[in-house]
């Protein structure tokens, strides 16, 4: 690995223009959230809504047809959704709320996973991830995570990762954890923003995923870019699929 990609540090400047981003995201979703304006994101479109009622996993970026550059880094942003029939928002937010569970529900993604803290619509979590495409790099992480009830049928959460740490050699004797923000860059931030929405024959679930990952480096694109292009839409892509595989086995 290292003679493929060299270690980075996450800078200030590149930090700084993800906290940004995230700060107008946010207050452009808050039409959505107050009732003026659509719920879903895929509700916005007949054809995106055709779609989704019929079975279809959507995914595209949010804006534009590349990751937003940033000072030596990309924030990559992608919007995802799915309609899982024959379920309930109770059950919903069940199986996504049992984070003990996720390393079962999400595997092979999520290798390890626990509830840290519980505090009404508030939790604390530990993920350990693994992101695999052409290299293997496994992560811990730990998120914030939030719900909140919009209206009657509606619940949108919001989940931001506050630690990411590479791992070296996980689950042998030589594990070793980096500090965070140190390390090859695949990930260095996560914000995700889910909506679950009844539709009286099961609900339908939206994600937008707001990541921060490293430039590709001058020379590297051939190792470096699948990594870093390909692996937030397949991770978000492969959360919805296991989302509505959990709940369908359940129903």
């Amino acid at each position: 690995m290292a003679q493929t990609a060299s270690i980075v540090q996450l800078r200030p400047e590149t930090l700084e223009a993800f906290v940004s981003y995230v700060r107008d995201a946010e207050a452009a979703m808050a039409p959505s959230l107050d009732g003026s304006a659509s719920f879903l994101w895929s509700d916005e479109n007949a054809d995106r809504a055709h779609h989704v009622r019929r079975g279809d996993i959507l995914s595209q970026l949010w804006a534009g047809q590349a990751p937003v550059r940033a000072p030596n880094g990309l924030i990559h942003d992608w919007i995802g959704a799915a309609s899982i029939p024959g379920t309930t928002i109770g059950k919903t937010l069940a199986c996504v709320q049992d984070y003990d569970g996720h390393k079962n529900i999400y595997k092979p993604e999520v290798m390890d996973s626990r509830l840290i803290s519980h505090h009404g619509d508030d939790y604390i979590i530990y993920l350990r991830l693994l992101k695999k495409k052409v290299i293997t790099v496994v992560l811990d992480t730990d998120h914030d995570v939030h719900y909140q009830r919009v209206q009657n049928g509606q619940w949108f959460c919001r989940s931001c990762t506050i630690r990411v740490a590479e791992v070296d050699d996980a689950g042998t004797a030589k594990e070793k954890v980096h500090p965070p923000d140190t390390g090859y860059g695949f990930l260095w931030r996560l914000n995700s923003y889910w909506r679950f929405m009844g539709t009286g024959d099961g609900v339908t679930v939206e994600c937008r995923a707001i990541s921060l990952t490293r430039d590709v480096p001058l020379g590297l694109g051939w190792i470096v870019e699948p990594i870093i292009k390909n692996l937030p839409r397949d991770s978000l892509v492969n959360t919805l699929k296991a989302t509505r595989r959990a709940l369908t086995a359940v129903a």
